[in-house]
């Protein structure tokens, strides 16, 4: 190929590039485009099959009946709260307030500190709930908060601390009256305990006792000791928290009348959602036959047995 086609091809080459910069550029002049403000399409996704939204604080103030202060008072140690804060009487302010006497004190009113304006915004006193909110995440209760600290996601361990608070003055603040108990803490729905106790079996609820650990911490004979759990003989019709010689908690105690099958089988499928704040650490039978099962069994520990509903 001579010079001249050579020329001929670059020159067609450089034609075309020219024409196609001048279109591009006459079409941005033409032509406007507006920029979507949203998505035209949104596809949600949807959350895993079976995963359920996170279960719900007890309420503070049936955690309150149980609360340990002297394992609050470990917390604060644990979790670092005595790096910036002092807890005595007349303690000195230090990168966070001085804390005796919080508990009913105005909100974001400590002589001679400095609040967050993301605090002061929030009004009247430190009660029990309110504390329980802003020790669970302090970020969530006052966006903006100078307090750095993340929280503490335990609702047992809040509740200790904010009893440790609690002793923290002359005359400290009653604790708020447990709640009554529960709806929520019913059995789950289709599973009705009389039509199970008709099938139940006590020979394998007697057998279950014993897998599930429950001879760890009960007695089942007649007059046997109380060990970490009462002694169970009798018990169906028992008063509820009423057995000679054990201390029950404060949170079984706000429970009145007696232990009915029906009770039983809720107490049983989750001790802490029937007490929240029962000292009783068992996680709960999920299974309905197994515990009809051990429910049975109870139902034989007496002399003149309850009759089965």
């Amino acid at each position: 190929m001579d010079s001249l086609e050579v020329n001929k091809a670059a020159a067609a080459v450089l034609v075309a590039g020219i024409a196609f910069f001048l279109s591009g550029l006459i079409g941005d002049t033409l032509v406007h485009p507006t920029p979507l403000k949203q998505v035209a399409i949104k596809i949600d996704v949807p959350a895993p099959p079976g995963a359920a939204p996170p279960a719900a604080d007890p309420p503070i103030e049936a955690l309150l009946a149980s609360a340990d202060p002297a394992k609050g008072q470990a917390l604060t140690q644990q979790v670092g709260c005595v790096a910036c804060h002092s807890f005595n009487q007349g303690g000195k302010n230090g990168i966070g307030p001085n804390l005796y006497n919080v508990v009913g004190e105005e909100i974001a009113q400590v002589d001679g500190y400095t609040f967050s304006a993301a605090l002061k915004a929030h009004t009247g006193k430190w009660t029990y709930p309110l504390l329980n909110e802003w020790l669970k995440k302090p970020a969530a209760f006052a966006p903006g908060t100078k307090m750095t600290f993340a929280g503490v996601a335990n609702p047992e361990q809040r509740a200790n601390i904010i009893a440790y608070l609690h002793t923290l003055s002359a005359t400290p603040v009653p604790y708020p009256p447990a709640p009554p108990p529960s709806a929520a803490a019913a059995a789950p729905a289709g599973e009705d305990i009389k039509t199970l106790l008709a099938s139940a079996d006590p020979k394998a609820g007697q057998a279950d006792t014993m897998k599930l650990g429950c001879v760890a911490c009960h007695s089942f004979n007649e007059g046997g000791k109380n060990g970490l759990g009462p002694n169970l003989y009798n018990v169906v019709g028992e008063e509820i928290a009423q057995v000679d010689g054990y201390t029950f908690s404060s949170a079984l105690k706000a429970h009145t009348g007696k232990w009915t099958f029906e009770l039983l089988n809720q107490w049983l499928t989750k001790p802490a959602a029937f007490a929240p704040g029962t000292k009783m650490t068992f996680a709960g039978i999920p299974d309905a036959k197994t515990r009809a099962d051990v429910i049975d069994y109870l139902h034989t520990l007496s002399a003149n047995p309850e009759p089965l509903p």
